[in-house]
């Protein structure tokens, strides 16, 4: 079984959007497909439709997220090592500018809020690097 690395505040994060999806995202989603069913013909209704694909959006996620947290492996960086590793906030100098980066797992990488996943082409250089090491 493969497991998922996700740091803590990635574990936390999808543990809320669960709720947050199955509290009320979902009973949203079938209140207006209640709705949407009330108006009638249903071969033309084009509100049903959209919100027949709003509930399947919502169970697709809510079963993704809870495939993720049960392989997940919730990675503690001790970083007794001191190299990077997934959990691990690294400075990096591009072109002169110096920018702090965390290394996350793929589920919770977000490259435009400085969180690359280990797997990435950078992730992948940084890792395994100690502080001083310098990456092409």
């Amino acid at each position: 079984m493969n497991h998922v690395q996700l740091t803590k505040e990635g574990f936390e994060n999808l543990k809320k959007e669960l709720e947050e999806l199955i509290k009320t995202k979902r009973p949203y989603a079938l209140e207006r497909l209640h709705k949407a069913r009330s108006m009638g013909d249903l071969s033309e209704n084009s509100e049903y439709n959209a919100a027949k694909e709003g509930l399947a959006f919502v169970e697709g996620r809510i079963q993704e997220i809870e495939e993720i947290l049960k392989t997940a492996k919730v990675v503690e960086n001790q970083n007794n090592n001191h190299q990077v590793e997934v959990g691990t906030s690294v400075i990096v100098e591009i072109d002169g500018k110096k920018e702090l980066f965390q290394i996350v797992g793929d589920f919770e990488a977000d490259p435009l809020n400085k969180k690359l996943s280990h797997t990435s082409p950078i992730g992948q250089a940084l890792v395994g690097k100690k502080v001083g090491d310098w990456v092409e």
